[in-house]
């Protein structure tokens, strides 16, 4: 519910309410895993969802490397593009996340702390 620090929400564009709502969705859990497993770490996308995790395709976050590949960008753009804007998502979800989490930027990568 509170991020505190930096807490500037950015909006994705070129997708539907319903894709939105499915990777909030699938966000969401995936904090939640994380919160569970690994209480005391702090977390971002790319720990989240990079990695062996960074094939996104059959997820719901696929949409946005799509939605760059459609307009013409390539998969290097795309690749960069879709994880900027999945990082946005992320933070939207930490917002309205009924749990307390701290924020700080280290390097370029936002980061998240769950307080108990």
């Amino acid at each position: 519910m509170i991020i505190l620090g930096d807490s500037m929400i950015r909006e994705v564009s070129g997708i539907s309410e319903v894709e939105k709502k499915a990777i909030l969705n699938f966000l969401q859990g995936a904090v939640y895993c994380w919160c569970k497993n690994r209480e005391e770490k702090w977390f971002s996308m790319r720990e989240l969802m990079g990695g062996n995790n960074r094939d996104w395709n059959g997820t719901p976050l696929f949409v946005l490397y799509e939605k760059h590949i459609n307009e013409g960008k390539t998969s290097s753009e795309s690749f960069e593009l879709a994880g900027r804007e999945s990082g946005w998502l992320l933070k939207k979800v930490i917002k309205d996340d009924a749990r307390n989490f701290k924020t700080k930027k280290k390097d370029i990568i936002r980061k998240y702390y769950w307080v108990k």
